[in-house]
């Protein structure tokens, strides 16, 4: 935890109300997210037991596994989640358009789970079901197997910083508000919630004691209460297995509107509070950098959706050692330039760095913008500026900084002096500019322009080099054989 989060904690726990850490949204909201209340059956590694989906607050669907240790009940869920689910991801399809030479469709689907533990029981949802057979012993429906590749390729996007597809909302708040709790306390969506917009006139702290209890606040799944599992749970299912076993189809139909009326209870608080954290977030405007990492969730999402139409195979179960070390190198570099973008679009995510003396932030006190150095060949345009700040300097001269408000832009520290009113930088700067010996207007910062410069820099270098899938060493095991499906994938355990 950063001291500036750990402040805002404290903060936060002294007046009573969540306090922010963000000025912008980090992520990006769909117009039209699915979003997704999965409950699995307890004692039972991701065993689903219900759930509720739609893409409005008023539009949902409930769907029930009302014997969850039966099979093709299971996959008669997974059949009509599967409805619900393609017909959502198809409707993107409607309209494409060419970015760098690629047509890409001009929207994408984003599901939103309460938890990280909704993001893990969609994983493994989708590991159970992404393999299965159409066709043959334990036939399941043709869409199953379709449902589990969309739901593996959200839940693949989830490890990849500032990716939007599949959001874990408590995750997400607790990374714009800070509260005056733990973080496995911020874990519990209620109790998020209760800080930082609390209900009927309570304080943060109220509201969070309140969240605890499991009647009011049944807990956001996966995992459903003890008390509601031994007390409602289990003789409701047994009700079910009475009547299925006793042909009466009235009776039948009572014990399932009992257990659907049970389990949505269940789901209910969990759904309304996930569209009141959606509509928190959208009032908050996106960063500038988001929308960037959106196009790039919809070319993922446009060259899936073409590699399956295409007959493509699912997702293996495990990487080869040369996709897995290529794996690997990209969510590195993707979380560099994940933080460079929120301290760039952010002040408050800034200022962590300027606490740390990784920045500084001040006026532009002079200017120079017409000098000229030698080069190696010719004059070179090099202005100089002066910039005057109250914060901690703790960088070296020769040190090369970027400002927020100009990324393409490289500033070289000449000289570090302090004042009385504060702390002069000298700066060179270079690139950015425009040709010739003249800057471009506005290329050069003019005096008393407000700037905030950094060590933190846009450009992540270039890409390590990886052998060829087929040129794997022998120590990772040599060239791997091309991935087929088998008999015994199409029998993996749910969990």
């Amino acid at each position: 935890m950063s001291a500036l989060t750990s402040l805002a904690r404290a903060r936060a726990f002294e007046t009573g109300r969540a306090m922010p850490i963000a000025t912008r949204r980090h992520v990006f909201l769909s117009d039209r997210p699915l979003v997704f209340v999965p409950l699995s059956l307890a004692g039972e590694a991701n065993v689903p037991l219900a759930c509720l989906v739609g893409a409005s607050v008023e539009s949902r669907t409930l769907l029930i596994v009302p014997q969850p240790r039966n099979r093709d009940l299971r996959f008669a869920f997974a059949a009509s989640l599967a409805s619900v689910v393609l017909d959502y991801v198809e409707s993107f399809t409607g309209s494409m358009e060419t970015v760098r030479d690629k047509n890409v469709f001009t929207d994408a689907p984003q599901l939103l789970v309460a938890n990280p533990a909704g993001v893990a029981f969609t994983r493994l949802l989708g590991r159970s079901t992404r393999l299965r057979r159409t066709e043959g012993e334990y036939a399941v429906d043709p869409s199953v197997p379709l449902l589990g590749r969309w739901l593996t390729h959200f839940a693949e996007r989830t490890e990849h910083p500032g990716s939007s597809s599949m959001l874990a909302l408590t995750s997400v708040m607790a990374a714009h508000w800070a509260t005056g709790q733990s973080a496995l306390e911020d874990a519990n969506l209620a109790a998020l919630m209760g800080w930082i917009a609390p209900w009927d006139g309570l304080t943060g702290p109220e509201a969070a004691l309140e969240a605890e209890d499991p009647v009011r606040w049944p807990p956001a799944g996966p995992t459903t209460d003890p008390g509601f599992d031994n007390e409602v749970l289990a003789p409701l299912v047994r009700a079910y297995d009475a009547a299925a076993s006793s042909d009466g189809a009235a009776a039948l139909a009572r014990a399932l509107a009992k257990l659907e009326s049970a389990l949505r209870s269940q789901m209910e608080p969990t759904w309304q509070l996930m569209w009141q954290a959606v509509s928190l977030l959208r009032a908050l405007d996106p960063g500038p950098s988001v929308e960037r990492r959106w196009a790039e969730e919809r070319r993922e999402f446009s060259e899936g959706m073409e590699y399956w139409r295409g007959g493509g195979l699912p997702q293996a179960r495990l990487d080869n050692a040369v996709a897995a070390a290529r794996r690997l190198s990209t969510l590195e570099r993707e979380l560099d330039t994940y933080t460079v973008d929120l301290a760039f679009d952010d002040g408050l995510q800034m200022a962590e760095f300027r606490v740390s003396g990784e920045a500084f932030a001040g006026t532009v006190i002079e200017s120079d913008p017409h000098r000229l150095v030698q080069g190696a060949t010719k004059r070179v345009l090099h202005p100089l500026i002066t910039v005057r700040t109250g914060d901690p300097v703790r960088l070296e001269v020769s040190t090369t900084l970027k400002a927020a408000s100009r990324p393409s832009q490289e500033a070289t520290i000449v000289s570090v002096s302090a004042g009385e009113e504060g702390i002069d930088v000298k700066l060179e700067l270079a690139k950015g500019m425009g040709g010739g010996h003249v800057a471009k207007p506005g290329a050069v910062p003019v005096v008393s322009e407000s700037l905030c410069y950094s060590t933190l820099r846009t450009d992540a270098g270039q890409w390590p080099t990886f052998p060829k899938r087929e040129e794997t060493p022998w120590m990772h095991g040599g060239p791997p054989a091309e991935y087929v499906p088998t008999n015994e994938d199409a029998v993996e355990a749910w969990s």
